[in-house]
């Protein structure tokens, strides 16, 4: 299983929202570039940025950060928030970013899926599922349509999609352990890599997600408030091989 470490940007520094709401965040640095350092440090192989500020705009915000995070860890990135045009993406590319993630783009637009995916292949286009009560939300989470996440699952493995990180609003931050079940029937169903977001509180959450034979898990307010360590994490999920 793949572990993907959260930063999220606001204003150039590395925060957490409960629930998505901008009204209840914690600033843990004023660095982003530090605490990709540290997460690098701890065994990361991979990094999972959001620009909640272009969540909001509707364009990528926080370029500064982002350039000084691919410039700093030797990792690879993916990153979503406000991504809504082929140039937007191309150039977060050439920032270094190596997987961008199309959220509300996807779900107004999804034709733009296939569209980015001609342009530069299946590996760097992400699609994210963020869902309220089993409807997609769009616009930073201010917005849930009519749209059922499992059906917006369906249309984006048709139109040649790979991966697709699935947040469960309700649980992000929360620290209450994911949504496993819907989870699970997401990655079931189609047959995609499922990354899980939302709600990862302890290691046995993280062990949950594994025997569900999920993709990959994103661990944000856990890692920062210190519940989760990372590199037991890494060495208990990414590193460990079965015996023969």
């Amino acid at each position: 299983m793949k572990l993907y470490p959260a930063i999220d940007i606001k204003n150039g520094q590395c925060v957490r929202l409960t629930q998505g709401l901008f009204n209840n965040m914690n600033v843990y640095s004023d660095s982003p570039a530090d605490m990709a350092s540290l997460w690098v440090e701890k065994g990361a192989s991979f990094l999972h940025l959001v620009d909640l500020d272009g969540a909001l705009r509707g364009e990528s915000v926080n370029a500064a950060a982002i350039r000084s995070i691919t410039e700093r860890v030797k990792v690879p990135v993916q990153l979503g928030g406000g991504i809504r045009s082929l140039q937007n993406i191309e150039t977060l590319l050439n920032l270094g970013v190596y997987r961008v993630i199309i959220g509300t783009k996807a779900v107004e637009t999804p034709p733009f899926v296939e569209e980015a995916i001609r342009e530069f292949g299946r590996d760097p286009i992400v699609v994210g599922v963020d869902s309220k009560n089993g409807m997609v939300a769009t616009s930073g989470w201010e917005t849930v349509t009519t749209v059922e996440a499992t059906e917006m699952c369906r249309r984006m493995a048709a139109m040649g999609v790979k991966t697709i990180v699935y947040t469960d609003i309700s649980k992000d931050g929360m620290m209450q352990g994911p949504n496993v079940p819907m989870t699970k029937k997401l990655s079931d169903d189609t047959g995609l890599d499922i990354i899980a977001s939302g709600g990862v509180s302890c290691l046995n959450d993280l062990a949950a997600i594994q025997n569900a034979g999920i993709h990959g898990a994103i661990i944000g307010k856990a890692l920062y408030e210190k519940k989760i360590d990372l590199a037991e994490a890494i060495i208990r999920f990414e590193k460990c091989k079965d015996e023969p």
